[in-house]
């Protein structure tokens, strides 16, 4: 799954493509993939003892009503979080690296020789944040990994 990620992440520093992972719906849906995985995984290991991670150990009886629905919303907001910030993380830098170019293109193309000069810091930026951008590709397709090995691991361990 990482380098499939990686892959994905790093296709988008290509000049002239897109990346795959920079639109919300394609994330999405591999993150759908990895919690439905673990659904399926915790209910075929666990039954309905799965519901068991919605109350943690030790609480008191009161606080049941306010724990409960918290704890749901935080285990359905995992689907949220990992796909926007792998989403986020992808359509900024792209976003941010094809607009430099473009304009420190701009400015090459233009007939003054001083926008010329001047041009050349743009290009250096672009240079720059192309290597910052592989970092990033490869830091997100790490995160998203170890996050739906966690969600996995919690989904046959049970762990709180």
């Amino acid at each position: 799954m990482f380098f499939f990620i990686l892959l994905l992440n790093t296709i988008g520093i290509i000049p002239y493509s897109s990346t795959v992972s920079s639109y919300l719906s394609v994330t999405l849906i591999l993150t759908l993939i990895i919690i439905i995985g673990a659904y399926f995984t915790v209910f075929s290991l666990h039954g309905i003892h799965f519901f068991s991670l919605f109350m943690p150990q030790g609480c008191p009886f009161i606080l049941i009503f306010f724990i409960i629905p918290i704890e749901f919303v935080s285990y359905v907001f995992r689907l949220i979080s990992l796909s926007a910030r792998l989403f986020a993380n992808m359509m900024a830098g792209h976003s941010l690296l094809a607009v430099l170019a473009g304009f420190s293109w701009g400015m090459y193309n233009s007939n003054s020789s001083l926008i010329i000069i001047v041009g050349t810091v743009p290009l250096l930026v672009v240079f720059l944040l192309f290597f910052l951008e592989t970092g990033v590709a490869i830091v997100q397709a790490v995160v998203f990994t170890i996050l739906s090995c966690m969600y996995m691991d919690e989904a046959v361990n049970l762990s709180h």
